[in-house]
């Protein structure tokens, strides 16, 4: 058989493309929180080295006598620094400063080295960044070499602003660089232990959803012991197991064929034999007569297996019909279709309210419960009741009898077709059907209790009228 034909999505569908774009999303948005310390920082490292500049220019006046110098030497002083402006204040009164021929200046922000926050940082920074005009700025901080000194300059903001732009250029391509480096790596990386897994693996179960019957062999084994390795694993062995599933429902749908038309002839034969053996129970002769009532019940009994092969063997349970009826009228009708099995009138008993009601399928409860009272019966039970309660959306209705209990060996299979018989003869299929028919409804058949007192089967079904 040819092998269907599988398509993935493309790259740009496919988790690849997704995976590579957030990595580099990420990335990126990892060195944006990078970047906005870095430049507030650096605006500040600018601004300190500019001031221990400012520092060293000003020191030149202490060599001179009454702290005078060319002013010339003043100017280029100033214009080493970059600045207008530098004063000098020390602890000890002394008052030092650098004015060249510069006119009176108007300050347009101050900037205190020595009292910052992170928030001033990063304001300051964004508000630098942000100018489309020269501003002056006052600096003033204490110098790194003297900490009794305090120093002040004016400078243009300008210059400033130049170099965080540069700054902020260089970052940007090193986060480029690094995006793309890393979301190189990792791409890869996810590319060899995830996606490409998961590709086969998506390439493997949409094979094997087109064609479950047909083997590949082109999968081999995984040794991972991460959840990819489980995972490859898993789907072999549940793909052997559908395929035997499937091999094993296809031979048991070609066994129900034939025992539906063996069914079919077989009830043929048993009529025939039935009417023949209601002719015997007429018979005058003793012997015949003692026999014949043995004759018939074996006659019943393989009509009724034939029935509920034929009935079990079908695809799936009947869809149920609802309806709303009285509990009531059906706990008559059951005890009136077993008027020959009850002891007296107190056999078949009822705990429920009078106008209790509910919605399902009657035909379908009615088997269930006819069948769960027959079976209780047959085992030696002297008395059944049927209740019923309905509580947090739910109906709940209890078959209890007082006999012998369920022996062991058929607990083990209570449900199980062909395995669940509790008496001799029994087809083990009652059990099965009833729990079909319920589950059909929304619903669920359970053993409650089983002891030597007796047998509990709750049926549950949705309380379709809350």
């Amino acid at each position: 058989m040819a092998e269907p034909d599988v398509t993935l999505p493309g790259f740009g569908r496919g988790l690849s493309a997704r995976v590579l774009i957030l990595t580099i999303l990420f990335v990126m948005v990892s060195e944006i929180l990078i970047y906005t310390p870095s430049i507030a920082r650096f605006r500040m490292s600018w601004l300190e080295a500019k001031l221990n500049t400012a520092h060293l220019a000003i020191l030149a006046l202490e060599a001179t006598p009454n702290y005078m110098i060319d002013p010339q030497l003043e100017l280029k002083l100033l214009d080493h620094v970059g600045a207008y402006l530098v004063a000098l204040r020390t602890t000890d009164g002394k008052n030092l400063m650098l004015r060249g021929s510069s006119p009176p200046l108007i300050v347009n922000a101050t900037v205190d080295l020595d009292n910052r926050s992170w928030t001033d940082d990063f304001s300051e920074a964004i508000e630098t960044l942000g100018q489309s005009e020269k501003r002056l700025l006052r600096v003033k901080g204490y110098a790194d070499r003297a900490p009794d000194t305090q120093v002040e300059m004016v400078i243009d903001e300008w210059p400033l602003r130049q170099a965080m732009i540069a700054y902020s250029w260089r970052i940007l391509g090193v986060s480029i660089v690094i995006s793309l480096i890393t979301a190189g790596l990792i791409f890869g990386a996810l590319q060899w232990l995830m996606i490409r897994p998961m590709r086969r693996l998506t390439k493997r179960i949409l094979r094997f959803r087109k064609n479950p019957e047909v083997a590949v062999d082109d999968f081999a084994m995984s040794r991972r012991s991460d959840e990819i390795g489980v995972a490859e694993r898993e789907l072999l062995e549940m793909e052997d197991k559908v395929r035997q599933a499937l091999t094993q429902h296809a031979r048991l749908a070609a066994l129900g064929t034939a025992v539906g038309k063996i069914n079919h002839d077989l009830r043929g034969i048993l009529a025939t034999a039935r009417l023949v053996a209601d002719r015997i129970v007429e018979s005058d002769a003793p012997e015949v007569a003692k026999a014949a009532p043995a004759l018939v019940r074996a006659l019943d009994r393989a009509v009724d297996l034939c029935s509920d092969t034929l009935n079990f063997t079908r695809e799936g349970p009947p869809k149920p019909e609802l309806s709303q009826f009285s509990l009531a009228d059906l706990h008559s009708e059951i005890g009136e279709s077993l008027a020959a099995q009850l002891n007296g009138s107190g056999a078949w008993q009822a705990d429920f309210p009078t106008d209790f009601s509910l919605t399902a399928d009657r035909e379908q409860l009615f088997r269930v419960i006819r069948n769960l009272t027959e079976n209780a019966l047959q085992v030696g039970a002297q008395h059944v009741c049927l209740s019923a309660s309905r509580a947090d959306g739910w109906i709940r209705l209890q078959v209890r009898d007082d006999g012998p209990g369920l022996p062991p060996k058929a607990l083990e299979n209570l449900f199980v077709p062909f395995r669940g018989s509790a008496r001799a003869g029994g087809t083990g299929l009652g059990l099965a059907i009833a729990r079909e028919l319920m589950r059909g409804q929304g619903g669920d058949l359970k053993l409650a209790k089983n002891d030597s007192g007796g047998a509990i089967f709750r049926l549950e079904l949705p309380d379709r009228a809350a």
